[in-house]
């Protein structure tokens, strides 16, 4: 699978990577044993990024990757992970002192002294304005408990903010076929700046894989269930922030645009590939058959002017004023 730089890190992603938000919590229960599977199937097709949080599980999905790496030393694996989600959050509390408790917990549960790549978690949006917030990170690097830094944001104000700060190598932003004001301003200013672009909920939630009706029922500890208007965390964290109903229609729309030999979810990740200043997207998975079909998304050939012009008709008949004016 093919590698791109992320920004001026000089760290390099598989084009798709993983995301292990699955193997963690908050999608319905999945055993050890099938995430390990999931894992495996997704490096023996040449996923080298894995991303994942303090908070997925609380720690179980860091320790679930700790895991799989022990048991397989000779992979060369660029792991990203998340902090403070853990806190209340408050900006107060995105200081040095928290941080180094944070980062010695993820280390412990990783099985590593160094993390490769530490994004701070959407914290408030104070936090990205802060000095002493991207002092404090730089001191993270200086003492060797990170190689480097990056943000995970909800909103594109955030991601301009801290694609302006010198010291970040990423930034994580929500980006997909339902979710476009990305395209606008971030990706051009990030690949001005020398910033990664990871590429998250690249799915929509599922949405765009195209298997939802209107009466699907996920589970009770399945976000999609219990934030779907933004209860527990922010609502653009499922489907996009996208109103169920009106997601599910248009995605059986966007769903008749993939080409032959393309699932939908496939067409979804395969527009995300093709954006200008994109590094890595990042889809999850709740089984091997599912990172296996993610990953064979690299080896398909580019969509045509015709579909990219076909979905972004559709992003601004349906989809456009639900979700421009908040994120």
């Amino acid at each position: 699978m093919d590698e791109r730089v992320i920004g001026r890190s000089g760290q390099r992603a598989s084009v798709i990577g993983l995301g292990t938000w699955q193997l963690g919590a908050d999608w319905g229960e999945v055993e050890e044993k099938d995430a390990l599977a999931v894992l495996d199937a997704a490096v023996e097709s040449g996923v080298t990024f894995l991303d994942t949080a303090d908070v997925y599980g609380d720690g179980r999905s860091e320790q679930t990757i700790a895991t799989f790496l022990r048991a397989r030393p000779e992979l060369d694996i660029l792991v990203a992970t998340k902090m403070g989600r853990r806190a209340e959050q408050l900006p107060e509390n995105y200081v040095l002192d928290n941080f180094r408790a944070w980062n010695d917990r993820s280390r412990r549960n990783l099985g590593v002294d160094r993390i490769d790549l530490v994004q701070l978690h959407c914290p408030p949006t104070p936090v990205y304005s802060s000095d002493e917030v991207f002092d404090a990170l730089d001191t993270l690097v200086e003492e060797g408990r990170i190689a480097r830094y990056g943000v995970s944001v909800e909103t594109c104000e955030e991601a301009l903010t801290a694609i302006a700060r010198p010291g970040v190598t990423s930034v994580q932003i929500i980006l997909n076929a339902f979710r476009m004001k990305p395209l606008a301003q971030v990706l051009p200013a990030a690949e001005k700046a020398g910033v990664g672009i990871i590429a998250r909920v690249p799915l929509a939630s599922g949405l765009l894989s195209g298997k939802y009706t209107k009466d699907t029922v996920f589970p009770e500890n399945d976000h999609r269930t219990y934030n779907r208007h933004g209860e527990a965390f922010d609502q653009g964290e499922t489907f996009s922030g996208v109103d169920y109903a009106t997601g599910v229609e248009a995605a059986a729309e966007f769903s008749a645009l993939a080409p032959q030999g393309y699932t939908p979810a496939q067409l979804a990740l395969r527009w995300i590939l093709q954006q200008p200043g994109v590094t890595t997207v990042i889809p999850g998975a709740r089984s091997a058959e599912q990172a296996l079909a993610n990953a064979a998304t690299a080896a398909l050939p580019p969509l045509s002017p015709e579909t990219l012009t076909a979905i972004r008709d559709l992003y601004d008949r349906r989809i456009k004023a639900q979700v421009e004016t908040r994120w």
